[in-house]
């Protein structure tokens, strides 16, 4: 049966000091010993230990030659690495943390302080890859949705970035920036739930049709669900309302100007110009130029004006990222 203890690799010259070590954490954790720093890379580049205790002191290759090594070295960069040293003054411990160094450990050491500083720091690499599996999985949620429209999966891609850029250059603060960047990929779900004879006709769709596949907002909000999570509130909200319009006359609900979310609107403009710029099944794509006049010539009426305004001074940044994320 495979263990399912997290791995520490315990790194110090003296034999006492690793046995000190050993009986703090060997009913907790599985655990690696090297008693020298090459010993220590070559074991953590082969086993990928989930922590490093490191002494600092060591002869030959010190515990902060090990650590920069570590931290350049593209297998073992993530791993946190704690000093465990005799070593404790400020001076020491911000060469220490300059490093890489996440945390200090001072010898003679405490078992209770060992533990504690072990447990938190695994805790914050844990709660790390929660969070990178969470927008992965958003991610791939809104790539699915593009697929179910024939779409490349790229659309998703282009129009995120989009959106950062246009937002960066309304002034919006680095964490509304960057929950956009993650929320806009999410747009179109509700895509998922509208009907392939609806969603793929080639045709016009009647006035039936239409209101079917207008209801891919609300479907997109209720995926999307009233959860705590900021990231998925501005998620729903951008998916609930980035086919409303500056004036009024878009939909679900008709309301206009400032009343539609500034995320919904950023994504507005990204989403359409994206749309006009690609290739579809019934469409050929748009030139940059002719895409620009179309967003000047609706600001103020599809869009809120002042962000269009914005949107065409980012020429530059817009045709980078068509060509790193091309069809």
């Amino acid at each position: 049966m495979m263990n399912s203890l997290p791995n520490l690799l315990l790194v110090d010259d003296e034999p006492t000091n690793l046995q000190v070590l050993r009986n703090i954490l060997q009913d907790d954790y599985r655990l690696l010993f090297a008693r020298n720093g090459q010993k220590a890379l070559e074991l953590a580049e082969q086993e990928k230990p989930d922590l490093i205790l490191l002494d600092v002191m060591m002869p030959g290759m010190t515990g902060l030659e090990v650590c920069r090594s570590l931290k350049q070295l593209p297998a073992t960069s993530k791993i946190p690495v704690i000093f465990v040293t005799a070593l404790s003054d400020a001076e020491d411990e911000a060469t220490g943390f300059e490093a890489g160094a996440v945390d200090y450990i001072s010898k003679p050491v405490s078992p209770a302080v060992v533990k504690a500083r072990v447990k938190t720091h695994l805790s914050l690499v844990r709660a790390e890859e929660l969070e990178k599996t969470r927008l992965q999985i958003i991610h791939k949620l809104g790539k699915a949705a593009e697929y179910k429209d024939n779409e490349t999966g790229m659309h998703v891609i282009r129009m995120s970035h989009f959106a950062r850029h246009l937002a960066q250059a309304a002034g919006c603060d680095g964490v509304l920036v960057e929950q956009l960047f993650e929320a806009a990929p999410m747009h179109d779900i509700g895509k998922i739930g509208i009907p392939d004879a609806v969603l793929l006709k080639p045709g016009k769709l009647d006035a039936d049709e239409w209101k079917i596949m207008q209801s891919h907002v609300d479907i997109g909000a209720e995926i999307l669900g009233d959860d705590d999570s900021s990231l998925l509130q501005m998620a729903a909200s951008i998916a609930r309302n980035h086919h409303e319009k500056w004036d009024g006359s878009g939909y679900p609900r008709g309301i206009r100007g400032e009343q539609i979310p500034l995320e919904a609107r950023i994504v507005a403009i990204a989403d359409v110009f994206d749309a006009l710029t690609s290739v579809r099944p019934y469409k050929s794509a748009w030139t940059m130029e002719e895409a620009f006049a179309l967003i000047r010539k609706d600001a103020g009426s599809h869009f809120d004006p002042v962000l269009a305004e914005l949107f065409l001074t980012l020429e530059a940044q817009i045709r980078a990222v068509q060509i790193r994320w091309a069809d």
